[in-house]
């Protein structure tokens, strides 16, 4: 027997594979999976909502399972040096955030304690954070403003809580902000938790994230080296906030502080080597020295005792109240003001704190629950706001110090908050001579992680460009332009490049193995055999209405065949043929001699069977059925078959309810199978009888 009747005669023996589909369920709807949902949720056994009662509250799981003899020690050593880190830490980012010292600390002791009730994760620190605090002072200095306060520290009225007006200063006010924008920022979370959209940080990549982090530390370098030249100007409000605050400060040069620019250096030269120092040596030693505590309490020292403030004019923190304030609502009526902004502190905040758990929880073999983490993060931002705190997440730099020096469970932001209650009780009035440079030093050292971003830059280039891509257009934004538009702008970056690539999705050729029906991509393998006259496809992405005519293109080109530009050739070649003949029986009547026709031939392509494999295609819309139809339709006039192979159920719902296939579910309906084989094998026994397996590759 030949060789094309052998692979004629195998086609004709080869049964395609039948598989039977289970029918939907009747009557499902979205409303009836609401009510189901419903039903399940209001039926539950008392064991259940205790479960879930003691869900909400993580503490009340883990405590009576708490190991004081293996973990005690753990917990209290990396509670003590956190909370030892916390204090210069949370009075240094005060300034940043534009409020006074006292804040700061309030900040870091409520978040230590609600985390620890709420949390999931045992090793994460939550308290202030940088980028938080940057979006939070932006927020503060810009209704400030609009309020009246032109100098710090200036007297006037304002309207608090939406009551009558009342004596408010420009720090009563600055706090009342943030105050409120943390409080809305933490309904925002609550809300996210309790509908269960923790998934929204999934579109945070750690590019983008990285990459805001990076331009918002520029943005926090430039806004601190004000306090470092001892300089009083304001802080400029709108897009190019950069450009603006190198602008003023290179204006008001000459006004620089003496004495604030040499406190500053020498303390830069302190701190800069001795935090090298720890992180070369932090696998030996067994916690981390802290060094800016010694610089606070040095310069402290320094500035009270060569009476900085009164001879020099050097700015000091100032009057630190001990104790706590009694607690305040929120400003109603500037919640539609700060609306918008909670929102992105919001997002951030949470993107932050989960991705750090889920590291971290990873690294020590347990889970976390990203909605219950939302809830935790949320109530650190809303019940703090009653007792004049600002926003918080999770913070890598203390979170790395909590791991590496034992910390077991949450316990150890127990102790954190103790070291801060000490501190409020006692010790805080301490630090009045407390230069604001020595603060604004603290912060821009702490940026020197954010900032080593930017030599990573080349190798992240070379591992992906879309990714690099996205961190260098997200950088950029936040620090050239505004911080805000830095996040929305890498958030529709990331999204472009998702469409850019199924728009980049080329149509593969695909041959079969020597030694069995498996298919692969001809080009990218040596050995695969291709049929002669079926020709064997993959589109690996969706079909849908952005990229239907890519597909189509794509598609054209790669099969040599463009069915649309085949049938005008025929169309002219026949036109062509009528207009010989008419012009040969023109000639011939002339010449009395009867009509002869003119036999053209027309060049015929070889293609007479198209598989497509489906199975890389995640969903098809209705354009993207639109498209698979025209296909059919255009090859189908040429008499080229078309079949897919390999669809997923999602794709074959969508295409029986776009009406590429019948209605009725199962049998063979000659358009879909479920193996490249089957498709492959029926496109032959229904073409040319001499189809036959070509040479290998």
């Amino acid at each position: 027997m030949p060789h094309g009747d052998a692979g004629c005669a195998e086609s004709e023996r080869h049964e395609p594979l039948v598989l039977e589909s289970v029918p939907e369920e009747a009557g499902r709807s979205c409303q009836t999976a609401l009510c189901r949902r419903l039903e399940k949720h209001c039926s539950r056994s008392p064991r259940e909502i205790k479960s879930k009662v003691l869900g909400f509250v993580p503490i009340l799981q883990w405590l009576p399972r708490y190991q004081p003899r293996d973990w005690l020690l753990g917990d209290v050593m990396s509670g003590l040096i956190v909370g030892i880190l916390l204090v210069p830490q949370s009075i240094a980012y005060s300034l940043l955030a534009g409020q006074d010292p006292i804040y700061g600390l309030y900040t870091s002791f409520f978040s230590s304690i609600i985390y620890t009730l709420l949390g999931t994760s045992r090793h994460i620190s939550v308290g202030i954070f940088g980028v938080l605090c940057l979006l939070v002072g932006q927020v503060v200095d810009r209704e400030v403003a609009s309020a009246g306060y032109l100098t710090e520290g200036g007297d006037g009225l304002a309207a608090v809580n939406g009551s009558a007006l009342e004596s408010c200063d420009r720090s009563c006010y600055a706090i009342t902000v943030a105050a409120t924008v943390t409080f809305t920022a933490g309904v925002y979370q609550v809300l996210m938790g309790i509908f269960q959209v923790g998934f929204v940080s999934v579109y945070l990549s750690d590019s983008l994230l990285s990459g805001f982090a990076t331009g918002a530390s520029l943005t926090i370098l430039t806004s601190q080296v004000k306090y470092l030249l001892g300089l009083k100007i304001q802080r400029p409000q709108g897009w190019f906030t950069l450009f603006k605050t190198w602008f003023s400060l290179l204006a008001n040069l000459a006004h620089a502080n003496l004495c604030d620019l040499i406190t500053s250096l020498v303390c830069l030269l302190l701190l800069v080597p001795t935090k090298e120092l720890n992180n070369r040596f932090k696998n030996k030693l067994k916690a981390p020295i802290p060094f800016e505590l010694f610089v606070v309490i040095i310069a402290t020292l320094a500035s009270h005792f060569g009476r900085f403030n009164a001879d020099y004019g050097s700015d000091v923190a100032g009057e630190i109240p001990t104790g706590f304030l009694p607690p305040r609502l929120p400003a109603w009526s500037l919640i539609p003001a700060v609306a918008v902004d909670a929102f992105s502190i919001a997002l951030v905040g949470f993107a932050i704190t989960v991705s750090l758990s889920e590291m971290f929880a990873k690294k020590h073999g347990y889970r976390v629950d990203a909605n219950q983490e939302m809830y935790a993060i949320g109530f650190c931002n809303i019940l703090p706001s009653f007792f004049r705190c600002f926003a918080t997440s999770a913070a890598l730099t203390k979170t790395l110090v909590k791991e590496s020096t034992g910390c077991q469970t949450q316990v150890s932001g127990l102790v954190s908050a103790v070291v801060l209650l000490l501190v409020l009780l006692v010790i805080a009035p301490l630090f009045y001579s407390l230069q604001k440079c020595v603060l604004a030093v603290i912060i821009v050292v702490n940026l020197r992680g954010a900032l080593r971003k930017f030599a990573e830059v080349p190798r992240m280039w070379r591992a992906n460009r879309v990714d690099a891509a996205i961190w260098l257009i997200t950088m950029a934004t936040s620090a050239l332009v505004n911080t805000e538009l830095g996040l929305l702008a890498g958030v529709l970056v990331s999204a472009f490049c998702v469409l850019g690539r199924t728009q980049r999705a080329q149509a593969l050729e695909l041959g079969r193995t020597q030694d069995g029906d498996h298919y692969e991509v001809l080009s990218a393998y040596r050995g695969l055999r291709s049929h002669p006259a079926v020709a064997v496809f993959r589109y690996p992405a969706p079909i849908y209405y952005a990229n239907r005519s890519l597909f189509k293109k794509s598609l054209y080109r790669r099969a040599g065949l463009d069915p649309v530009k085949e049938k005008t050739r025929r169309i002219k070649f026949e036109k062509k043929l009528k207009r010989q003949n008419a012009e040969r029986e023109s000639v011939c009547k002339e010449d009395g001699e009867g009509a002869a026709g003119v036999t053209l031939a027309l060049e015929q392509k070889p293609l007479r069977g198209l598989v497509l494999d489906c199975g890389a295609v995640l969903f098809v819309d209705s354009a993207g059925v639109d498209a698979l139809k025209e296909v059919r339709k255009d090859y189908g006039e040429l008499g080229v078959a078309v079949v897919l192979a390999q669809c997923s159920p999602a794709v074959l719902d969508a295409l029986r309810r776009g009406g590429y296939l019948p209605e009725k579910r199962g049998g063979d309906h000659r358009l879909t199978f479920f193996t490249i084989a089957d498709a492959v094998h029926h496109v032959q026994r229904a073409s040319a009888p001499n189809a036959d397996y070509n040479g290998t590759r």
